[in-house]
């Protein structure tokens, strides 16, 4: 009897692993670039093929196989020194979408019945060169809810790139579109004209708010930018792209939740695995991961995050969703295993305050951040396993990495009552700034947890009023983490040039000035 239920558990397993669908296919390099592999055209080994959780890699001939259930999307993860095809708007194409009866009826378009899963699923490659010292636009929030937003976007931001050839490819952070996902494809439209590769993250506002599951949230951001969870190399820098919004929430049912599924985390310790410990590792998502209210994110995702990336001594991470800038720096009070602190760059916002404020001479909103951060983008520098950035203000010289904002005319009598400020928009509390008068003696300026006056400033003008003002008013403030402050010591009359200097996390040196006249 024993041996009968040892065989009929025996055969049950056989004809369950027989059952199991399979995606399979080669990884191949596409000598002629005609998406098709020709009998010429051989495979590539040793490159890592996902189903969203599980990650292979491709054996000596380039063949890879994945277990798949009714709805998996199936993707190769870029090698170093190879490139992805793209299609017509520069969207890198290496993946394959497989739901067998397509994506659930929802309010807006998305996945189509895709049936059975081919006999191959092939993807292509090109070789190409690949300097381990090499930049990337990163973008926080487009965030347009319209066309005419979508084309503040184009006309304000990308045409004002004049060299776009400065990145390799691209990154936006999420919130693409603002619920509107109809814009979805109209987005990856103008985000060709980048002319580049780019990578989309998806945000709060990218999805299907009529999903019953955070799993269905995504569907018409499948259908338009594939994955949302995926992993791509390039030079010496492995990036993985997440997805960090669970929808619905599940404490509460309504609204979403910061965090990851189980799968998720699966994936990138699955594909790390794969990748060398030497590597520095970028992760981009939407919402930060540092809240003091783990009502907000799930402290508990954070911290498999953060003991799945132990190994790795070079990491970063790429955030938006707040509309203003930020540093955050993890240690181990956070759960953060290493000495030296993990580093999140919570990046400033294409969209600015969402398109808020008093028109530029384009007639564009100056859209200043909450936080007194100009509408921007940020450029990633890597050498090797070693990153910086530069903050880029929309149609300011690169120079412009400081505002100074304080009386331009001051009275001899209470000069010492005036405060300079000085917004250094990637600072950080801890930042040396200082600031001189007409090449004097270097003096310390005083770190503050403020408002930043000039935004102060811009939000009276709607709120002082008297003739109507038909431009979006900008949001209320949100307290500054990189403003400075000085107050002007005694001056007799006259003219000064007052210079501000700080050094940024890089050690590198940024310089502002301002001119003031003491009557």
């Amino acid at each position: 009897m024993k041996a009968f239920l040892a065989l009929a558990i025996s055969w049950a397993f056989v004809n369950a692993v027989q059952a199991q669908d399979f995606a399979k296919g080669k990884v191949y390099l596409d000598i002629n670039k005609n998406g098709k592999l020709d009998k010429n055209e051989g495979g590539v080994a040793s490159v890592a093929v996902s189903n969203g959780r599980e990650v292979t890699t491709t054996d000596k001939d380039g063949n890879y196989q994945l277990p798949i259930g009714n709805d998996n999307i199936i993707f190769v993860v870029k090698p170093t020194g190879y490139a992805l095809p793209l299609d017509e708007n520069n969207h890198p194409k290496f993946y394959y979408i497989h739901k067998l009866n397509g994506s659930p009826a929802s309010k807006y378009p998305a996945v189509a019945a895709t049936g059975k899963i081919p006999a191959a699923v092939n993807f292509a490659l090109y070789q190409q060169d690949e300097d381990p010292n090499f930049s990337a636009f990163v973008f926080g929030d487009p965030q347009a809810y319209t066309e005419e937003e979508l084309a503040y976007f184009k006309n304000g931001v990308i045409n004002e790139i004049s060299d776009k050839t400065i990145a390799k490819f691209g990154i936006s952070l999420g919130d693409l579109v603002g619920d509107d996902l109809s814009l979805q494809p109209k987005y990856k439209s103008v985000i060709s004209t980048m002319g580049l590769p780019w990578y989309n993250v998806m945000g709060n506002h990218d999805m299907n708010y009529d999903a019953k599951e955070d799993s269905l949230s995504d569907e018409s951001f499948e259908q338009t930018f594939g994955p949302n969870n995926f992993a791509f190399n390039y030079g010496n820098t492995h990036f993985i792209i997440l997805d960090n919004i669970i929808y619905p929430n599940p404490r509460t049912g309504k609204g979403y939740l910061g965090g990851f599924r189980k799968d998720q985390l699966d994936f990138v310790e699955n594909d790390l695995k794969n990748v060398a410990k030497d590597k520095l590792i970028v992760l981009a998502f939407h919402i930060p991961l540092y809240h003091q209210n783990s009502d907000v994110f799930r402290n508990e995702d954070r911290q498999r995050l953060f003991d799945i990336l132990a190994p790795f001594k070079h990491t970063l991470s790429l955030s938006a969703h707040t509309h203003f800038q930020r540093q955050y720096f993890y240690g181990q009070k956070d759960g953060w295993k290493q000495e030296k602190p993990h580093h999140e760059y919570n990046v400033g916002t294409t969209s600015g305050d969402w398109y808020s404020g008093e028109l530029n001479e384009k007639g564009i909103p100056v859209s200043t951040m909450r936080d007194g951060t100009p509408k921007g983008y940020a450029i990633l520098k890597i050498e090797g396993n070693q990153y910086s950035f530069d903050y880029k203000v929309v149609g300011k010289p690169a120079t412009y990495q400081i505002d100074l904002y304080g009386a331009s005319v001051v009275p001899e009598k209470y000069t010492k009552r005036y405060p300079i400020y000085a917004n250094f928009f990637i600072g950080k509390e801890g930042d040396k700034v200082t600031y001189r008068i007409n090449q004097g003696e270097w003096k310390e300026m005083d770190f503050v947890n403020e408002n930043d006056p000039a935004f102060l400033n811009s939000l009276a003008k709607y709120d002082t009023a008297t003739e109507l003002k038909n431009t979006r008013r900008p949001s209320n403030p949100e307290k500054s983490s990189h403003l400075w402050t000085a107050n002007l010591p005694k001056l007799k009359a006259g003219k000064y040039q007052i210079e501000v200097q700080a050094v940024d996390l890089f050690n590198r040196v940024h310089l502002a000035t301002k001119t003031i006249e003491v009557r």
